[in-house]
């Protein structure tokens, strides 16, 4: 990723004093920006998904429907296998490679997303309901309306625990396709930080000397 330039102004005739103080001290370079960007890996997902266990109790409390987790897992990665058998006449080892590495990413992609909306609604949830405790120890009436509001908000995150449960199973069995299908392990892709594009980039440019 390109930086902006930075137009610096010369100093004003009131700051030569100040400009000369600084003479012979040793400039520091600009910053390096880094690639903050997160790695999504399958655990990353899992470290925010709910639970077998606490799935087990949501379905007893809402009286949801189980989660079919073995189903989905078993159908995405059969899903995946046909669409390998169906490319592997007109895509290399790496082609294909290259192309499901990117597919499963989605998939762990879209889990991670889920998992990180539900984890963010079951501590809302949680909360409201920790704070219904304590002003039911105040006053037995309680806030008007308050009690409503925490059972829709305990209904809402139930039903995205489901949600990222089911999306869970989805990416494992995008996982387990990726290693049937090139028999390897799926890593998410990790792209060059900028100090080694930097570096690429001039051993490309002293190379290209050598066709002139």
């Amino acid at each position: 990723m390109s930086q902006a330039h930075q137009n610096i102004a010369p100093a004003a005739a009131s700051d030569k004093g100040t400009a000369r103080k600084n003479t012979g001290k040793k400039a520091q370079a600009p910053a390096v920006r880094r690639d903050t960007r997160q790695v999504i890996t399958l655990a990353s997902v899992g470290m925010l998904a709910p639970t077998h266990d606490r799935m087990t109790k949501l379905y007893r409390f809402f009286g949801m429907e189980p989660v079919e987790v073995d189903e989905i897992a078993a159908n995405t990665q059969q899903s995946l296998q046909q669409q390998a058998e169906a490319l592997r006449s007109s895509l290399s080892d790496k082609a294909m490679e290259m192309h499901f590495q990117r597919i499963v990413g989605a998939y762990v992609g879209s889990a991670f997303g889920a998992a990180q909306f539900f984890d963010s609604k079951r501590a809302i949830a949680k909360d409201m309901a920790s704070k219904l405790n304590d002003d039911r120890d105040e006053d037995r009436d309680g806030p008007s309306g308050f009690e409503s509001r925490v059972e829709r908000a305990q209904g809402f995150a139930a039903e995205m625990a489901r949600q990222s449960y089911a999306l869970l199973a989805a990416a494992e069995g995008a996982v387990a396709a990726y290693a049937e299908i090139t028999g390897s392990e799926w890593k998410p892709y990790v792209g060059n930080t900028p100090d080694s594009q930097g570096v690429n980039r001039q051993a490309a440019t002293a190379r290209a000397s050598a066709f002139d």
